[in-house]
């Protein structure tokens, strides 16, 4: 299966990056709305496991939390390979958010 990847730097601590992660996926709830369903997260030491489905394709990954980034790697089922781009521009968004 094929992966999507994002990285973004942060200037928090561990644990205040942890901290603001919590809210992922109520932050994609509340900015995707309709767009995303069965939306589920949890903790695996630093890194935050997600999966939920947009437009029925399931998408799961995960986002280490490191002392200066952030690092989303995820699996990409083929029905999805031609939006990987527009995936990883809007995870990155969110996440910059998240750590501003």
């Amino acid at each position: 299966m094929p992966k999507f990847g994002v990285k973004v730097d942060h200037n928090l601590t561990r644990d205040e990056a942890r901290s603001r992660l919590e809210h992922f996926i109520d932050m994609l709830q509340r900015n995707f709305g309709d767009q995303v369903k069965d939306l589920e997260q949890n903790w695996d030491g630093d890194t935050l496991k997600f999966k939920f489905k947009t437009y029925g394709i399931q998408l799961d990954g995960g986002i280490t939390v490191d002392d200066d980034n952030l690092n989303v790697a995820g699996d990409l089922p083929f029905a999805a390979m031609m939006f990987r781009g527009k995936i990883e521009s809007a995870i990155r968004e969110q996440l910059e958010r998240i750590v501003a």
